[in-house]
Formats: structure tokens, sequence, C-alpha cells
């Protein structure tokens, strides 16, 4: 390796290759720089950390074994640490959509953290000291090294934001199913009048429906908990100390506290990405059932003159930049888009996942890419959701006691009384004639204590 000016020059199998002096990465990253320059997203800092704790872990095992010197594996481990901690992160330059599998993404990591350890050894860049092949990679491949970063970086997102997150959902929707369980309003089916309910009921629904969503997410960790280092290319072991792959996941999971552990099939866990796409399918669930509550929350909130107007939002900002004093339900939009972008990401995993072909699935950088930004966008978005919309949740009782009045279908504590029939034909005149229930009964003589008692909401309740 040597240096003029602004660049230096590095060498890999192909020859030759000019670098941006002040880069640590080296030569296999500068020809993915040039050759996918493509959409300038890069992996997100949760997997280059997974990656790099991969790469500290790998070195300290290979030292044991005896596979490392004591010094250029210190020295793998010190600039291993610092990428984890994000000291490197600029220099992470690979585009998303690069070559198949992450090797340019490995290769990133390995130049990157091979070049730092060769300053701490020799205070130079240049001096080539430690290998990115030889010993930074050592007992690994992308292979194993790529889908366990993923599967890492995935279980630690899950378990410190979106389980959290969802979680706080959920509570917020039954917090407030508890303060509105004493309003009576009109139930609704396929967006028409339907039998009394408590407002406190239907948020309940929202809640166990977002606790079902949290259990399935729950479920999904422990098939991301499998990480397949020492599998190597293909599942072989090859190349790897018998006992290093036990090693350096019970290093992982010492690291991370979080239960990692080898797979029951290691060639199962080279050829699929089975746990990403469990997980991703978990998020797509969760994204329906977030679109259906937004969407029945703006129903609600709907008006505030012209609507439904039966629950109140918080005001977050003007609505309107040609209707003074308009007022949006930004925050549910906001939260519906983001479950579009989710839904769009999983079905494009799952074209991503028929990729597979014999012992690998090639659209790893991607897979990655897409369920680690579904759940940093859901984690965000919930978070948003239950601080700036949810807490703040009003409700106006009046209207849900009028609607609920004038509801037709308390024609229905008729029927045990009259029979389907008379109540369905008493209903439909009522309707037609735009009159009371009750005046139409007084018309017909049927109007006494016990079918007046009928019509009270709170005995369809």
């Amino acid at each position: 390796m040597t240096s003029s000016g602004q660049y230096r020059r590095d060498t890999d199998t192909l020859g030759e290759v000019m670098i941006p002096r002040y880069a640590y990465y080296g030569a296999e990253t500068q020809r993915a720089v040039e050759n996918f320059q493509i959409s300038g997203i890069v992996l997100p800092r949760t997997f280059i950390k997974a990656h790099g704790i991969i790469k500290s872990s790998a070195a300290l095992i290979n030292m044991e074994l005896g596979k490392l010197s004591q010094d250029i594996g210190q020295a793998i481990i010190q600039a291993s640490e610092e990428v984890i901690q994000g000291k490197w992160d600029d220099h992470f330059v690979v585009d998303v959509y690069q070559a198949g599998a992450g090797t340019s993404q490995n290769m990133n990591a390995n130049e990157i953290i091979a070049n730092r350890a060769s300053e701490i050894l020799t205070g130079r860049i240049e001096s080539n000291k430690i290998n990115p092949h030889d010993h930074v990679n050592q007992s690994q491949s992308t292979n194993d090294t790529f889908p366990s970063a993923l599967n890492m970086a995935a279980a630690e997102n899950l378990v410190q934001r979106l389980l959290p997150a969802v979680n706080k959902l959920q509570q917020a929707l039954e917090q407030k199913s508890q303060e509105f369980m004493p309003i009576l309003k009109s139930g609704r089916t396929h967006l028409h009048d339907a039998v009394p309910m408590r407002l406190g009921q239907e948020f309940s629904g929202y809640a166990g429906t977002i606790q079902n969503a949290y259990h399935q997410i729950e479920n999904s960790l422990d098939l991301l908990y499998e990480i397949g280092l020492g599998g190597n290319a293909i599942g072989t072991v090859n190349n790897t100390h018998p006992q290093y792959s036990e090693k350096v996941i019970a290093e992982i999971a010492r690291r991370t506290n979080l239960p990692f552990r080898q797979p029951k099939n290691l060639f199962s866990f080279m050829q699929n990405r089975n746990a990403a796409f469990q997980t991703m399918a978990s998020l797509k669930d969760l994204a329906i059932h977030l679109i259906k509550i937004t969407s029945d929350l703006r129903l609600l909130s709907s008006g505030p003159r012209t609507g439904l107007s039966e629950i109140t939002l918080p005001s977050v900002q003007p609505g309107s930049t040609i209707m003074p004093g308009k007022v949006n339900p930004a925050i549910l939009e906001m939260t519906h888009m983001v479950c579009c972008r989710v839904i769009g990401n999983e079905s494009a995993m799952a074209a991503a996942g028929m990729a597979g072909q014999l012992e690998i699935n090639v659209m790893m950088p991607f897979i990655a890419y897409t369920l680690l930004e579904s759940i940093e966008l859901l984690s965000n978005s919930l978070e948003t959701l239950v601080s700036k919309c949810i807490n703040g949740i009003g409700v106006n009782e009046e209207n849900c006691r009028n609607w609920m009045e004038s509801s037709l279908s308390l024609v229905t504590g008729l029927s045990p009384l009259l029979g389907y029939d008379l109540a369905a034909q008493i209903g439909k005149e009522a309707d037609e004639q735009n009159k009371p229930i009750k005046e139409i009964l007084l018309e017909k003589g049927l109007l006494n204590p016990q079918t007046e008692k009928a019509l009270e909401p709170e005995g369809l309740l």
C-alpha cells in the first residue's frame, strides 16, 4: 500500500485501486463504491454495531484458540470496539443495493478494522500490518457473519425499541378504555348504525388487538436468536476450529445479554432467511392493525361540525394553508403512511425471499435494510402516536349520546317482544317517515312499559 497526495494506492486480487487518503476502508470497498452508486443509502447503525460485535468476539475467541497472536488480536478488538461505538460510521460507505450476499459490506467492515488495527500497532494505516481477510475475517465468511449480524441487530431493536413501544401503545389504549367505559355510544358495522356499546369497549378491542400483535412479534424472536457463526461459506464449518462456533456465539450472547444460540440445522440457516421473513410478517400484521385503528380514530374524530366527532384529538399543528383554524389528524395520518411503507417492505422482502438458490439467498443486504428500516419506522411512529395522540384523546359525550339515541338500531331491543319481522317493519317506517321509534310504536298501539324499556340502550349492552 502506497500513498500520494489526497489518495493512497491499495490492491486486491483484481489489481490496484486509488482510495481517498483519509479513508480507513480499502480496495474492495472502493470498488463497491464505484460499482454501486445506486441509492446513497447505507445499512443502519444497528447493523454496523452488530457486525462490530461479531468481529470483536471472533478475534477474542481466535486468540483463545491460538489462531491469532495477542498483539494482532487485541488491536482488532480495539478497532472493532470503536466500530461498535460508532466512531467510524462515516467510513461504512457501501450502498444497500450492492453485490449479492453482502460481501462488499463484510469487506467494508474487515478493511476498516484491519486498517485501524494496523494504525494502532504501527501508527500508520498504510502499514498493512493486519490483513482484512487473514486476520479480521478469520474463521468467518460473509455468508455466516452477515445473516448473523442481521439477526442480532433485528433482535436487539425488537427487544430495546419496538416491543416496548408496542407495549406502551397497548397500555395507553387500555387506559383510555377504562376512562371511556361509562360513555354510551352507537356501534357501527359496515359504516352503518349498529346496536349501542360503550366507547371503552371499542377501545378495549384496540388494546386487545395490539396485545396480540405484541405476542406475534415476541414469538419471532426465537428464530432471530439462532445465529450460524462458524458455518462459514455453506454450513460445512470449514477453516474453523471445532470449538469456535460454540464459543463465539456464547461470547456474543454474553455481550448482548440476549440468548443467541447455534441453529438447529446449520444448512437451513445458511440457505434461508426464515427469521427475517417471519419477523417481517409479524411487522406487517402490526401495520395492518394500526391502519385499522388509526382509520377508526380518524372517523370517530371527524368533523368537528360535519362528522361523527365522538372523540377529540390533540391539536399538534395547523392543518391547512387556505382554511384558517383547520386542524387535521396529523399523527394518525403519519402512522398510516409508515404502515403503508411496512406493508410494502414485506411484499418486497417476500420477493427477495424467492431469490434464494441452493446454499444461499444473495438478497441479504436488501433483506437486512428492509427489515431494520421497518422496525425503526414502527418504533419511532408508535412512540409519537402514543405521546402526541393517544394519551390526549378526549370524548364528546353529548355527540356520542345524540348519535346513539337517534340510531334505528335500537329497534333490535324489540325483537324478543315483537319478533324480528315486526321490529324490522317498525324500524323501516321510522326511517321512511323520519320519526322516532317510540312514535311509530304509539301509532301502532304497541307503546307500553315493556316496549319502552326495551328501547333503552343499556338493555342492549
